[in-house]
Parts: structure tokens; C-alpha cells; sequence
């Protein structure tokens, strides 16, 4: 066990985590200390650490089978967990599987079975379903978020995939919120509950404020808004996927850089629109609920609801994008001049007054680069770095975030640099290969 310890302590180290959370801590000991667990922690408080460091605790060397299956909500909660992992660097397989991704690709990864499998509901059902998974073996079940993993629309496969795990001995169920009934086919009876909600002093740390369109201008009204809050992170949110197309498309008309996210992209655009967001390459996203859980985004100084939630949950969860991790953060309703405020808003707001006319922030420092060559290729992050500097003649001061996945890479330069980079090492080998290279737009 020192020996696993200290893997983890370095994969810890190579995150740049000095240290676990208080919470992370209580998390961990209670989890290997009691078979049902569920746990309630703010969006952003580190739950994914809390629950993979006991399952690597327990981890059986060479086993050849799968042992701990965790499933959650997303794609893109699923594949940032998996990145933890692979983060971790315990020498542990793990496989992620959701929709969008190519089955035939997943089964062949699955030929040789993980040690941890994550994914969604309906993707894990599917390879149960087809013998590409063998639950009998699992013994360790996360539901992550799991309020999102048992509604209505998940009931089906998480009832047939619970059911198929018939050495089940330790289950772990985390939330971000304390307001759903744990189903009858979820087997939990009596579990150790360790709630941080209460405890959380975001409400403190986040501002709401009221800004009134003028002239029956709503977007008029948001551009203006862009302008007046200048050069910072902005998360837009909408309630229907066509909504945030729409003003995708007007904001990159009026060339105010931007993107768009929703759960009608394909899986590989929804991940562009992250990394980009993340790089710094766009700092405002039109998005629908979709953003609003379980996604890492940090740093967000600003979310706008362009259009009102009919419910006071999902406005909760828009907010909870901003002010995490002791950081401030503002959440703005931007009203039409006759719009009603919802009654779940109580009177303790700011009204800002929003000014015409002002000059738009500049565009981001950074623009993405994209590769595509991955993991699977065997490209790193060092490889990427020294090809850069090599090839594209650029400083590494002028590199940022690089993001690596299986088959493809992303790197953030610095935007005045972009255009030059790409025509200088277009046409370059990288570990002997010379793949698509090109400017992520």
C-alpha cells in the first residue's frame, strides 16, 4: 500500500496538487471505510480525486478483469474523468466508452479488459448488452452526478446495468445538489452521507445582478454588455440548442470570437469548443444547460442567462460555473424591457445600468492549433513542445495549454504568431509522421 501511496502522491505532484482538500480527505476515509457512500459536494470541489484514489486503493495488480466501473452523465464528464486517471499514472488500464464514439473501436480496447471502466449510461448497456463488458467481475460502482444518471431518461440502462453486478461490494454515489430520491434498483440501504453543501460559501462569493435591454434589443443589449464587462471569461447561456446556434452565429458576425456548445454537436466539436475555452483561444461560450454540470471549466468570471431556466435548479447550476474554488464570480439576467423576474430570484440583486456604444474587448492572446496525431500515435505533450520550437521557430513562452487526446492534439499559441506556426510546420514530420495541421477556427 506505501508503494501505491507514493504513486499516487507523485501523479498528484504531476498535476501540481500540493495537497488534498479537507474534503477530498473525509471523502477518501470514508469510502474505504464503508461500502455505501453518497456524497454531496459543490461543482468543482474535487469529487473525481475523492473517489479514484480509494478505487486505486483497492485495485488488484494483473487482475484481467474489470473491477470498478464508474458512470456518469456525459461524454464530457466521462472523458475528464478518465483524464484524472491517466493523469494519476498508476500503470492501471482504463477505458472510457460513450455515445458518438465508435463502438468497434471501444470493444477492441475492451478485448483486453480494464482495471477501470468509465462511461454513460446508455453506451455501458450497450456493451453489456452485446458481451463486450462482463459485469460479474465488478465490485466498485461510482454513480457520479448521480441525479443526472437516474432520470427518467436513464432509468432503463441503469436498472439493467446495476443488475448485471452481482459481486457488487462498495458504492459510491456523488451530487452537487441534495434534491432526488435514490431509486428502488439502485441496491443502497442506510449509507454514509457526507453533504459540503451547506458548508460551501459560494452564495457569498457569487454577485447576482440584473441588467434591462433597451428598444426591445436583446442582443443589441448582450453586445453592449460584452463590450462594458471587457476582457474576461464569459459562459452565455440559452434553453434550446437552435437558441445557441443562432447567437453563436450573430456574435462571430459581428467578429466578437466565440463558440458554441450544446448536445446537438458532434462529440468532436463539443470537445474543440472545451479546449478552446479552456486554452484561453475563446473566452465566451453560447451554451445550453449541458455546460452547466459536471463540466471542468475553470475560472469562469461571468455567467449571463441570455435566456431564464423555467427552473430555479437549473439556475442554481448555470451560477455554480462561476465563484468556485474561493475564486468571486458574477451571474448576470439579462432582461428584455417588459421581462418578469422569476420567482425563485429573491430581491437581494444589483440592477446594472448597461452602456452603449463601447469599444469590444480585444480577441484572446492565444489561438488553437490543431494536430492531428495522438496519444495512440505517440505524441506527447514534449513532443509537441519541441517540435514547436523546432519546426515553428517559436519561444516556449509562446506556447500555452496543450491538450492531447487519442488521435488528435490541440495547442494554444499566441494568436499574433498562429498563421506563421501553422505555414512553417504544415508540412513537417513529427515522430516520423506528418499529419493535418491546421488553424482551429
Amino acid at each position: 500500500m506505501e508503494n501505491r501511496n507514493q504513486i499516487i502522491a507523485d501523479g498528484l505532484q504531476s498535476m501540481g496538487i500540493a495537497h488534498l482538500t479537507p474534503m477530498q480527505n473525509e471523502v477518501i476515509a470514508t469510502i474505504e471505510g464503508s461500502n455505501q457512500v453518497v456524497v454531496l459536494s459543490p461543482t468543482g470541489s474535487g469529487k473525481t480525486l475523492a473517489f479514484l484514489i480509494p478505487i486505486i486503493h483497492q485495485l488488484k495488480s494483473n487482475a484481467g478483469f474489470i473491477q470498478a466501473i464508474i458512470i456518469t452523465p456525459t461524454r464530457e464528464l466521462a472523458l475528464q474523468i478518465e483524464q484524472v486517471f491517466r493523469h494519476l499514472k498508476t500503470g492501471f488500464k482504463v477505458v472510457c466508452c460513450y455515445g458518438g464514439h465508435p463502438f468497434w473501436i471501444e470493444a477492441n480496447s475492451l478485448k483486453e479488459p480494464p482495471a477501470v471502466l468509465v462511461g454513460t449510461p446508455g453506451r455501458i448497456a450497450d456493451h453489456i448488452r452485446r458481451g463486450t463488458v462482463v459485469p460479474e467481475s465488478i465490485t466498485f460502482l461510482v454513480l457520479d452526478e448521480f441525479d443526472k444518471c437516474l432520470e427518467l431518461g436513464y432509468s432503463e440502462e441503469m436498472e439493467q446495468v446495476i443488475g448485471s453486478l452481482e459481486s457488487l461490494h462498495k458504492m459510491v454515489l456523488t451530487s452537487a445538489t441534495d434534491a432526488v430520491n435514490i431509486p428502488p434498483y439502485v441496491p443502497i440501504d442506510n449509507p454514509t452521507r457526507i453533504s459540503y453543501l451547506k458548508e460551501t460559501d459560494q452564495e457569498e462569493r457569487l454577485s447576482i445582478k440584473i441588467a434591462r435591454a433597451k428598444h426591445h434589443d436583446k442582443y443589441g443589449a448582450l453586445v453592449d454588455l460584452i463590450a462594458q464587462l471587457g476582457d474576461t471569461t464569459m459562459l452565455i447561456f440559452v434553453n434550446h440548442r437552435d437558441a445557441a446556434d443562432r447567437l453563436s452565429a450573430l456574435l462571430l458576425e459581428d467578429e466578437i470570437i466565440s463558440d458554441v456548445f450544446h448536445g446537438g454537436l458532434e462529440q468532436s466539436e463539443r470537445e474543440r469548443s472545451l479546449i478552446k475555452f479552456r486554452n484561453g483561444s475563446i473566452k465566451i461560450l453560447a451554451a445550453t444547460d449541458l455546460a452547466a454540470r459536471g463540466l471542468d471549466i475553470p475560472e469562469i468570471e461571468y455567467v449571463v442567462h441570455y435566456q431564464l431556466p423555467e427552473q430555479e435548479d437549473a439556475f442554481i447550476h448555470r451560477n455554480g460555473r462561476t465563484a468556485r474554488m474561493k475564486a468571486n464570480g458574477c451571474a448576470i439576467l439579462l432582461l428584455a424591457e417588459d421581462e418578469e423576474i422569476p420567482r425563485y430570484i429573491d430581491s437581494d440583486y444589483e440592477t446594472i445600468e448597461i452602456v452603449e456604444n463601447m469599444e469590444l474587448p480585444p480577441a484572446p492572446e492565444w489561438m488553437t492549433i490543431y494536430i492531428g496525431a495522438g496519444r495512440k500515435d505517440k505524441i506527447s505533450k514534449v513532443d509537441i513542445v519541441g517540435f514547436l520550437i523546432q519546426k515553428g521557430e517559436i519561444e516556449k513562452a509562446d506556447i500555452g495549454r496543450i491538450d492531447v487526446l487519442d488521435k488528435t492534439s490541440f495547442v494554444a499559441v499566441k494568436r499574433h504568431l498562429a498563421n506563421d506556426v501553422v505555414k512553417k510546420i504544415r508540412r513537417e514530420k513529427i515522430k516520423k509522421q506528418t499529419p493535418q495541421i491546421n488553424l482551429s477556427w
